[in-house]
């Protein structure tokens, strides 16, 4: 190994959570502060709670609700100039005459 290019190693790097639990490892920074830990992270502890940061689970559920709304409105419109099925012309020969 090349000597002096290498980051200092920390063996008792001090992880302090937001929940407030903290730990020891190994690192090259002294001290890490964190946001959430396997002591207060829902997979781990079985909780159904959001994990949000600045805000995004709102932002996704108003954009949901923003989507179903638009869709109603698009279902209750009516398109204008659009035929049914069953009033166009089935073959080329229909269409033909159609146009005359």
């Amino acid at each position: 190994m090349k000597k002096k290019i290498h980051p200092k190693y920390y063996d008792n790097c001090q992880v302090s959570c937001a929940c407030g639990n903290t730990f020891i490892t190994g690192s090259t920074l002294p001290e890490i502060k964190v946001e959430i830990c396997a002591a207060c992270h829902p997979f781990f502890t079985g909780e159904m709670k959001y994990v949000d940061t600045l805000g995004r689970v709102e932002r996704f559920q108003k954009r949901q609700a923003d989507a179903a709304t638009y869709k109603k409105k698009q279902r209750g419109k009516k398109t204008v100039g659009v035929t049914s099925k069953d009033e166009r012309p089935k073959t080329l020969k229909e269409m033909l005459q159609k146009n005359k």
